[in-house]
């Protein structure tokens, strides 16, 4: 395995270009394609490319603010304190790398930003205090980026009314797809193993040690007497206290007439909320905020790209040709394994659940009502793809990246590995749910 691991990490940091490369030939790959496969013109492809550029704005808006504040909230001090204090627990590379897999898992499953986050803050303090091959932590963080928990936005979109596909479909509450007891195994499984996998990695004989900049993000105390009351407004606990407590009042009071109900906005509320109180000053939240959009930076000039690539996909009728392609030899007991991979095959073009779910969602689930498959585990299966190709897309990794100070090829060669393994697990599961029921 080690050996294996080694050569995967030497061939991806020799030839894996950046991700904005990467994002550049991706668009031409597609452009070709539809000409080649779709005979769509290059006049009509660069129209697709320009119409999809713009489509997905809102849900990226979404997606950076699910970021933004759970960096925010990781920097915050009582988290920074918690993270903190475990690296106290590791003295060996291989402690460390325990730690930082397990939380960085846990926070993943609570929220895929706060978990990115979270996890690399964790990895670099490790890096600070043991003499742990850098590459290697950052990448243990990331591994868990592919888990399925209760930010995981098709499940939480599918369980919102009015949901775009709902009439075809209805609501599929959470307890049958994200709070299944099988899900909840997989997670548990995957876990295992990631554990395993990286504790089975050497140390290489000349480790990279973290070159790492201050993460404080308060201000330096100032005397009272010295500021203007513009200075003491926006050194005053009391803004965002006020902010913070109306943002979480109101998600008390949704709970209270609606009960708990997870999507993307509450989400979104629910860490600003956490972010804002838990900071001691709008300045001190604002600087975090700065570190923030400074590691998404990568997530904001690219998701438009990747909407592009989406634009051409779904107008020159590729996805729907693939898609229609699996279905066709796909029986009632391999559609869910097939959506999975499929789903992860297209994710590498549109790295975005809601929008690949919004273009190749609706033909996966009209398929699955015609052979009569489960609607829960589809969606799950879905869900399941779209999260991990991940582990090889850089995309996703980029917030990740910004806060280590890594690029992309110096965790990738670990991470290709962990997505054969990842994928056998997957996969495994939906051969078994579909064979046993």
């Amino acid at each position: 395995m080690e050996a294996i691991t080694n050569f995967s990490v030497r061939i991806v940091q020799r030839y894996l270009p950046s991700a904005f490369v990467l994002a550049v030939i991706l668009t031409a790959i597609v452009f070709v394609l539809g000409i080649t496969v779709s005979s769509q013109s290059p006049m009509d492809m660069a129209g697709y490319w320009g119409d999809g550029f713009s489509k997905l704005f809102t849900f990226g808006m979404q997606m950076v603010l699910v970021l933004l504040t759970g960096y925010v909230l990781a920097l915050t001090p009582a988290v920074q304190a918690m993270l903190t204090g475990l690296t106290k627990h590791a003295n060996t590379p291989r402690q460390a790398l325990v730690i930082t897999i397990v939380v960085s898992f846990v926070c993943y499953y609570l929220n895929w930003g706060f978990g990115m986050v979270a996890g690399a803050i964790l990895a670099r303090e490790m890096g600070r205090r043991v003499a742990v091959h850098f590459p290697l932590i950052v990448a243990a963080a990331y591994g868990g980026e592919l888990v399925r928990g209760p930010s995981t936005s098709i499940p939480l979109v599918i369980a919102t009314p009015d949901h775009f596909m709902e009439d075809a479909i209805g609501i599929v509450p959470v307890s049958e797809t994200l709070y299944s007891s099988w899900n909840i195994a997989l997670n548990l499984v995957l876990l295992v193993l990631l554990v395993i996998f990286f504790l089975l990695q050497k140390q290489p004989k000349h480790i990279i040690r973290l070159q790492a900049d201050d993460d404080d993000v308060e201000p330096a105390p100032v005397s009272k007497a010295g500021q203007s009351p513009s200075d003491r407004i926006e050194n005053s606990r009391w803004p965002t206290l006020f902010l913070g407590l109306l943002a979480a009042s109101y998600l008390v009071g949704k709970v209270i007439d609606h009960g708990f109900s997870i999507n993307l906005n509450t989400i979104i509320l629910l860490f600003l909320a956490l972010g804002l109180i838990l900071h001691r000053s709008p300045a001190a939240y604002l600087k975090a905020a700065e570190k923030a959009v400074n590691a998404g930076r990568g997530i904001i000039v690219q998701f438009p790209l990747y909407a592009g690539i989406a634009g051409m996909m779904t107008n020159a009728g590729l996805v729907t040709q693939f898609s229609e392609a699996i279905i066709a030899v796909a029986t009632p007991e391999t559609f869910p394994l097939l959506t999975f991979l499929s789903a992860g095959m297209v994710n590498f073009f549109i790295p975005s659940g809601g929008g690949q779910w919004a273009i190749q969602g609706p033909i996966m689930m009209e398929a699955a009502a015609a052979l009569g498959a489960d609607p829960a585990q589809t969606i799950m299966a879905f869900t399941w793809g779209d999260g991990w190709t991940n582990q090889i897309q850089p995309f996703w990794a980029l917030p990740l990246l910004g806060v280590a100070g890594l690029s992309a090829r110096d965790i990738m060669g670990y991470l290709l590995i962990w997505l054969l393994i990842s994928g056998v697990a997957i996969a495994g599961t939906f051969v078994a749910l579909s064979v046993f029921g």
